[in-house]
C-alpha cells in the first residue's frame, strides 16, 4: 500500500497550485527585489531565458530553446548579498548587478520533473538537496484566454504554465494519508534516528555579522541557526522562512546588532523604534551613509503605506502586506521544539502548522539537542518503501 502510494503522479500535487512567477537570470537584484516586494511572493522562480510578454509574441509553438528554470531568488538571498562589506558601503551598484551572482554554486536546488514522475522519484532528489521540483501544468485553452489568465510575469512558455513543489508540500501531502505508513508515524523521532546533531549555532550576544555564512547555508539547506545562551540552551532562531518576509533593510541590522537583537528585530510585528535608531547610529558611525539613507526611504513609505492601507492576507504564505510591500510573517523569532521522546506524526504536525521547515530538539532541561528538518522526514518515508519494496522484490525472483 505504502509503496503503491508514494509511486503516484507528482500532477497529483499540483491541482490548484498557482503558476510561478518568473524573473530572467540577466535581470538585477533592483529587479528581482521590485518582483518580490509587487507579487507577495517569498521566492520567485529565475529562468534562463525570459518570459515577459513581449519575448512570448515571438515564440512559435514548436521552438524548443532549452528554457528552464535554473534557481529562485528571494528576500533572503536579497539580505544577505547587501549585507556583504563592500555592497553596505555602495548599495546603488550592489543593485545592478545580475541574480545569476546570487544564485548558488554547485547542484542546483530546483529540479524539473515531468508530470507523470511519480512521488518517489521526487523525494528522492529532495533527500539529494533539491528544494523545489518544477512540473508543467498543461493548459489546453485558447492561447487567447490563456494570455488573459496569466499573472503578471508567470511562467508561461509555449503554451506551457510551470508551478512547483516543496518539502513542505510533499510533507503535508503524506501527513494527509499517514494511515498508510502505520505504525511508522507513532514511533519517536529519536527511535527512528532522524535527529540532525549536525546543527549551526550563534551565541545570543555574538555580532549577527559573524553568522553571515550560517544565514546562508541555512536558506540554502532549508534550515535555521539557533540562538543560544553561554549554556547551549535554546533562546530563540534566526530563520529563512522568517527573513523571507522582511525588507532590504534587515542587512543594515545584521551589520550593526548582535543575534539577539536580530531577533527581535525581524520579529512579528516589525523592529522597536530603538533598535532601529540603534542600527542608524551604528551605520552613521561605520560611514555607511547609503545604506542609512535606504533604511530612512524605507521606513518612510512604510509609515506613509501602512496608514493608508489595509493589509491583505495571504492564506498560501501565511503572512500579509501593506501597499508599501513591508512583510509581516506569521511566524516568530521563538523556536518551535519537540523532544527526543515526540512521535514523528508530532513533530510532522508541528512542522506544517508554524510553517517551519525544521524543529528543535532539546531534553528536558531545555538544552539543544539537535533539530528535525522535511528533508530528514522524507526519508523516513522513503525507508519504508525501500524495506516494504524488498519482500516484493525476492518474492519475483523465486516464482
Amino acid at each position: 500500500m505504502a509503496v503503491r502510494f508514494l509511486n503516484r503522479d507528482v500532477s497529483d500535487l499540483c491541482l490548484g497550485k498557482p503558476a510561478l512567477r518568473s524573473i530572467p537570470e540577466n535581470a538585477t537584484v533592483a529587479e528581482a527585489l521590485l518582483l518580490l516586494k509587487r507579487s507577495g511572493e517569498t521566492h520567485v522562480s529565475v529562468w534562463n531565458c525570459d518570459h515577459s510578454s513581449s519575448v512570448l509574441e515571438k515564440v512559435k509553438a514548436d521552438d524548443d530553446d532549452g528554457c528552464h528554470c535554473v534557481g529562485k531568488i528571494s528576500m533572503v538571498d536579497v539580505i544577505c548579498f547587501l549585507s556583504k562589506q563592500e555592497n553596505l558601503i555602495d548599495s546603488s551598484k550592489a543593485f545592478e548587478v545580475p541574480i545569476s551572482k546570487l544564485l548558488p554554486k554547485g547542484d542546483s536546488i530546483v529540479r524539473h520533473l515531468e508530470p507523470n514522475s511519480s512521488l518517489l522519484e521526487a523525494i528522492d532528489y529532495m533527500i539529494e538537496g533539491t528544494q523545489n521540483a518544477v512540473i508543467p501544468i498543461y493548459n489546453y485553452a485558447s492561447t487567447d484566454s490563456r494570455r488573459k489568465s496569466s499573472s503578471p510575469r508567470s511562467t508561461h512558455h509555449n503554451g506551457v504554465e510551470y508551478c512547483w513543489l516543496t518539502q513542505e508540500d510533499v510533507a503535508r501531502f503524506l501527513l494527509n494519508s499517514i494511515g498508510v505508513f502505520s505504525p511508522m508515524p507513532t514511533f519517536s523521532i529519536e527511535s527512528l534516528n532522524i535527529i540532525d546533531h549536525n546543527i549551526m549555532t550563534v551565541g545570543y550576544h555574538d555580532p549577527a555579522i559573524s553568522a553571515l555564512d550560517s544565514i546562508k547555508l541555512a536558506n540554502i539547506e532549508q534550515t535555521a541557526l539557533a540562538v543560544v545562551d553561554n549554556d547551549n540552551k535554546l533562546i530563540g532562531e534566526i530563520s529563512a522562512s522568517t527573513l523571507a518576509y522582511c525588507d532590504e533593510d534587515v542587512a543594515a541590522a545584521i551589520t550593526t546588532l548582535s543575534a539577539g537583537d536580530l531577533m527581535a528585530y525581524i520579529d512579528y510585528g516589525g523592529p522597536p523604534e530603538d533598535l532601529v535608531g540603534l542600527v542608524k547610529m551604528r551605520l552613521q558611525e561605520k560611514k555607511l551613509g547609503l545604506m542609512t539613507k535606504l533604511m530612512e526611504e524605507e521606513f518612510s513609505v512604510s509609515s506613509s503605506s501602512s496608514s493608508a492601507c489595509s493589509c491583505s492576507s495571504d492564506d498560501e504564505s501565511g503572512s500579509s502586506r501593506n501597499g508599501s510591500g513591508r512583510y509581516s510573517s506569521s511566524r516568530r523569532s521563538e523556536a518551535i521544539t519537540c523532544y527526543p521522546g515526540s512521535s514523528l506524526a508530532a513533530v510532522l504536525i508541528q512542522a506544517l502548522a508554524h510553517r517551519a521547515s525544521s524543529v528543535w530538539v532539546i531534553d528536558e532541561d531545555h538544552n539543544l539537542v539537535g533539530a528535525v528538518s522535511f528533508k530528514g522526514i522524507l526519508k523516513v518515508f522513503r525507508s519504508i518503501a525501500n524495506a516494504r519494496l524488498k519482500p516484493e522484490t525476492q518474492n519475483l525472483s523465486t516464482q
